[in-house]
């Protein structure tokens, strides 16, 4: 007998089977014994060595109950349940348990439907569920999501008077917390009678918690200690994540100080939670010194100190955790790069970001999601969008972040025509945008001016049921504006419930772009008496709108508010449009003394402020200094070429402008040519000057002479200034009336609806003879005409232009 029990008791050890095989053929010979086989069968199973515990049970001659549970179970709980389902199929007289077991293995490893199904053929064939059963079931939906299975659940536990069963009940409320439906885990909680149980409060504290009800979690915690109830290693992450989600610094110092009276300190999983809660309050010291006192290295604690420095902006010292914890051997995971490649991201480090590229990819995470997205974003922020690409186009599956990531990479980096594509590849996968990508996508219709586009994802993001977005509406003002739609950029303002600096300043430089400089100091003395302060770029906005609108002394008191009122120091882009308003203005001298006190080095757009005021003044001498500085600055730009050899030609200097023209000639240099476009049935139609290339150009050129003939009737006199000059008159006349944006106009009037405005874009500065053009054409053909030039909105109606012809 001691002999017998000593052989059992080495049996109960799962590291010593030898001679296994005979012990079991021994220890099944003595019937006596039944007891020590189901014993030993429990054992095996416990400690998951499935196949002995099935070999045992082949050779027991009469298995009774316990045997066939006990092997349902040890088969479920490993996931093997193809085969818990074939032994479950046999067991002739299934109990409670037999149930169970099986049901805990479908909910434990996911199975959704086989679960369920189950649970209803249990019901059917009369068995009742235990409070375990339920238990599981309740689990499978707190992990999938699944209120709906849950509320059936639910109605089946007040039916059955599990009510009252403080285990079931803990598992609604940890079912409808994780599915956040926080008022009825609440209601619950109250009305159960036997509230002592700390997993109860746990589950109460953690749906606190995960749905963003920190300071509730920490209400309920204090609430948890006044009941005497302990908390354990469960409770106290969860009250630290509360702390961390709302700073409360001091309070998960008091939590700490609580772990450590509980004697939880040495905790893993608590150590982990509390380096966490420190880093996310700013309190790095104290995380860092709790993550070089663990005795064992934890790559969670790891990660949040990583997170917490990247939060702070401490990129390198974040860097230095990495390198440590490589250097350490510490286990990586795919939290981990995510981290590590946002630094890289922060201080355009492209050398060693590619170098931890390459331990992504010697490691096996490049497949990883979390991983593959950090790559693509990291890559698209440091300008590298082929690098980018190559890692989307790898990618096994493409979620919205992918793709965000991507057209957002586009959009930030000038790649507007391929951001619209990509987005127009997202939908066409069945990826739903979200409101980062439509943000993104919509700032590239602002610059492509594709309004038809544009208005198309507005309605996309309408029907979505994505909710009211801040950055979304900034970008609709912005897009709407940039495409001349005051009406509509004003109608999705005014609609706003929150708005920022950055809604105000793409209303102020929209009106400012279109032409209604006065409306854009109206709604920027709105925005200051909102309490919203200016920043760098709404000063830009409201000097422009100054500059365009001739109002001299608006744009000197704002200009000299932005240092003294709002500590804003003027920059390249403001001394440039305060050059051009005093050029403007006829105060020539006033701006070469206001280039000579910059403050800081003039950038190419000053000096073509100086270039354009010195045409318009005839100051040639200035103007050579500033095309000289041109041409160090953008060599290879026309523009200073051809308006200083213009200058030079008014002058009646020949040979410095054929100079000029020579050296543009030598460089190779030549004049953008004039293109204009105008998008009709979400298409683009393109027009240069004298092109016939389009398919109705004959269409075209006849109501081009009909236009002309009606608006010369009209008073309109062709300005032959803008003319070539090597043509007789007819050539010039003609010349003129085929210039690109009279293309367009004409291709609009056939084409659009009696009425409809007509948009047309334009990537030069509209010349003076169209300009005029366009206001006879607004006034005989009863049209609103829209034409956008490099860098202004004309809107001509009868007559009349909104810049007043100061452009």
């Amino acid at each position: 007998m001691h002999n017998l029990n000593s052989r059992i008791h080495k049996a109960h050890n799962p590291f010593n089977f030898l001679g296994f095989s005979r012990y079991i053929n021994s220890i099944v010979t003595f019937n006596g014994y039944k007891f020590q086989s189901n014993r030993v069968l429990s054992e095996l199973s416990k400690y998951g060595r499935t196949d002995e515990a099935r070999q045992l049970f082949d050779k027991m001659f009469d298995r009774d109950e316990y045997s066939w549970n006990t092997m349902v179970a040890a088969y479920a709980n490993v996931g093997r349940l193809a085969e818990s389902r074939d032994l479950f199929d046999k067991v002739k007289c299934k109990s409670s348990i037999t149930w169970s077991s099986l049901i805990s293995g479908y909910c434990r490893y996911g199975c959704e439907v086989e679960a369920f199904e189950l649970f209803q053929q249990m019901q059917l064939e009369g068995e009742k569920p235990s409070q375990f059963t339920l238990g599981s079931i309740l689990r499978l939906c707190s992990t999938l999501g699944l209120l709906q299975r849950g509320e059936i659940i639910h109605g089946y536990v007040i039916k059955t008077g599990f009510g009252s069963n403080s285990f079931v009940v803990t598992g609604l409320v940890d079912m409808y917390a994780k599915c956040k439906r926080i008022s009825e885990a609440e209601y619950l909680f109250k009305m159960l009678p036997d509230r002592e149980n700390h997993v109860l409060w746990t589950a109460m504290l953690t749906g606190y918690s995960q749905n963003g009800s920190g300071v509730k979690a920490i209400e309920f915690f204090c609430d948890m200690r006044a009941e005497g109830v302990k908390p354990n290693q469960f409770t106290f992450p969860s009250i630290l994540t509360a702390c961390a989600a709302v700073s409360a610094h001091f309070f998960g110092a008091q939590v700490h100080s609580c772990i450590v009276q509980s004697g939880f300190g040495a905790n893993v999983y608590v150590q982990s939670a509390l380096i966490d809660m420190y880093a996310k309050c700013g309190d790095l010291n104290t995380a860092k010194r709790l993550l070089e006192n663990m005795e064992a290295d934890d790559v969670v604690s790891w990660n949040s100190m990583i997170v917490g420095c990247v939060r702070q902006g401490f990129e390198e010292e974040a860097l230095t955790l990495f390198k440590t914890m490589h250097a350490r051997d510490t286990k990586i995971d795919d939290y981990t790069f995510p981290s590590v490649l946002n630094c890289f991201a922060s201080l355009a480090d492209s050398t060693n970001a590619k170098s931890v590229h390459s331990l992504i990819v010697k490691t096996g995470f490049e497949h990883y999601q979390l991983v593959s997205n950090a790559l693509v974003d990291m890559y698209a922020k440091i300008r590298d969008l082929d690098c980018a690409r190559k890692v989307f186009n790898q990618m096994l599956e493409k979620d919205v972040v992918s793709w965000t990531s991507l057209v957002t990479g586009y959009a930030h980096n000038g790649s507007y025509e391929e951001a619209v594509k990509m987005f127009s590849d997202m939908r066409f996968a069945g990826i739903y945008p979200d409101q980062f990508v439509i943000a993104s996508v919509l700032s590239a219709s602002a610059e492509l001016t594709v309004l038809e586009f544009g208005k198309q994802v507005h309605s996309m993001f309408i029907r979505s049921g994505l909710g009211s977005s801040l950055s979304v509406d900034n970008s609709l003002v912005a897009m709407y504006s940039r495409c001349g739609c005051l009406e509509d950029a004003n109608r999705v303002f005014e609609s706003m419930l929150i708005r920022n600096v950055i809604s105000w300043t793409a209303l102020i430089v929209g009106y400012a772009r279109n032409g209604k400089g006065k409306d854009s100091i109206r709604f920027y003395v709105e925005m200051i008496s909102s309490g919203i302060k200016p920043d760098f770029i709404t000063f830009i906005g409201l000097l422009f709108a100054c500059s365009h609108s001739g109002l001299l002394e608006d744009g000197r008191i704002y200009f000299e508010s932005m240092d003294k009122v709002y500590g804003i120091k003027p920059g390249p882009e403001h001394y440039a449009c305060m050059i051009d308003l005093l050029g403007r203005s006829g105060q020539l001298k006033e701006a070469k003394e206001l280039l000579d006190q910059m403050d800081v080095k003039p950038d190419a757009t000053v000096w073509k402020a100086i270039l354009a005021a010195c045409r318009v003044h005839g100051n040639l001498e200035l103007a050579e200094r500033a095309a000289r500085n041109l041409f160090e600055l953008e060599p290879m730009n026309a523009m200073p070429y051809v308006l200083l050899s213009n200058m030079y030609s008014a002058a009646d200097k020949w040979d410095d402008a054929a100079s000029i023209r020579r050296l543009m000639k030598s460089r190779g240099i030549s004049k953008e040519p004039g293109c204009s476009w105008i998008e009709m049935n979400s298409q683009v139609h393109t027009f240069i000057s004298e092109d016939r290339g389009h398919p109705m150009a004959a269409e075209i050129y006849s109501k081009i002479n009909e236009i002309i003939i009606l608006i010369k009737q009209a008073g309109y006199v062709p300005d032959m200034s803008f003319a070539l000059h090597d043509m007789d008159g007819e050539g010039k006349e003609l010349g003129l009336a085929y210039h690109s944006e009279k293309l367009a106009i004409a291709f609009g009037l056939l084409t659009s609806p009696p009425g409809a405005p007509i948009r047309i874009f334009k990537n030069l500065r509209v010349c003076g003879d169209c300009h005029t053009a366009m206001k006879y054409i607004s006034r005989v053909f009863l049209l609103h005409v829209i034409l956008r030039d490099s860098n202004y909105f004309h809107h001509f109606k009868e007559g009349k232009c909104s810049c007043g012809d100061y452009w």
